[in-house]
């Protein structure tokens, strides 16, 4: 199902993806050559703490996940259960099921990210894929070596409604929340009133 709409993956964010995933200058201080900045793995050994060993089945997955819930969690255990012994590559964001992290992934998966990692499969959720700036396919390289996977993780849970739900959620709160002020400020401006008036005229004074 869906986990990102277009709006998650705007050309803003993919322009974004593009810029943060190249160093100054075009040079990388991994290789010297690739544009990307360090993986996790080489920057400390936290997630699996590992590279691929070899039968490990290589899969690179890319996203926002900017706003990591449930869906993200259902896509990558579908991706996961992908191969006998998978070792999951995740751009920008990693949970138990993602091996390694790259950071300032560019938004389009090339044959050089391809071939630096030694990536076997790509996936991809049911999610629109927005085309890169030049109107080209992100994913034109792995379909190109039938590498390509979509994955339907079966949730239909998404960003977009998480935002939805919350903006909805505290409009009901304000609205209820300003029916029971206006409730007790007409109760302080009667108990106001009543206190001005003089003794024996008070409500319930006989």
């Amino acid at each position: 199902k869906a986990h990102h709409s277009s709006q998650e993956m705007s050309s803003e964010y993919r322009e974004y993806a593009d810029s943060f995933g190249k160093c100054p200058g075009g040079r990388n201080p991994w290789t010297g050559v690739s544009q990307f900045l360090q993986t996790s793995q080489k920057i400390i050994q936290f997630a699996s703490g590992k590279e691929p060993q070899p039968g490990e089945t290589v899969i690179y997955v890319a996203g926002a996940f900017d706003l990591f819930h449930i869906g993200h969690v259902d896509f990558l255990e579908k991706v996961h259960r992908l191969a006998e012994r998978p070792y999951i590559i995740a751009g920008l964001h990693f949970d138990q099921y993602v091996s390694e992290v790259v950071i300032g992934a560019p938004y389009a998966v090339t044959a050089e990210l391809l071939s630096h990692f030694k990536v076997d499969l790509v996936c991809h959720g049911k999610t629109e894929i927005i085309p890169d700036r030049d109107g080209s396919d992100p994913y034109q390289e792995p379909k190109r070596r039938g590498i390509f996977h979509q994955i339907d993780s079966g949730s239909n849970l998404t960003t977009d409604l998480i935002v939805q739900r919350i903006i909805t959620n505290r409009l009901e709160y304000e609205a209820r929340n300003q029916k029971k002020e206006a409730k007790e400020l007409a109760f302080l401006e009667a108990a106001r009133r009543q206190a001005a008036q003089p003794l024996g005229e008070r409500d319930g004074d006989f």
